[in-house]
């Protein structure tokens, strides 16, 4: 048992503001995991149903490994920037929430 438990009127450490946080966190990592996984299993998709399509040369590359070799880097790079940046913000943003709600409760 800690020593100073939190007092009962510390929004930041209530069940609403965990809650909320966590639901905020999950949806971030939803949607970053579901943009990953679309190019991960839509590039074999494309594959099947589009090979002609996947085999044209763009600047001496197939297409397909233009995608998997040159533009898969850059693309796990943006979402990797996109998690950190919202999450970063959503971070901030519960800062912000958690103080304003401390003064209103004091």
């Amino acid at each position: 048992m800690p020593e100073n438990p939190p007092d009962e009127t510390d929004f930041i450490h209530s069940e609403q503001f965990l809650r909320g946080l966590m639901k905020r966190q999950l949806r971030l990592s939803i949607s970053c995991a579901s943009a990953f996984l679309l190019l991960l299993l839509g590039m074999p998709l494309v594959n099947y149903f589009a090979p002609e399509f996947m085999a044209r040369r763009v600047g001496g590359f197939t297409l397909s490994w233009l995608v998997l070799g040159v533009l898969f880097f850059p693309y796990v790079w943006i979402i990797a920037r996109w998690f950190i940046t919202r999450s970063m913000a959503l971070e901030a943003a519960e800062v912000r929430l958690a103080a304003d709600e401390n003064k209103r409760l004091s």
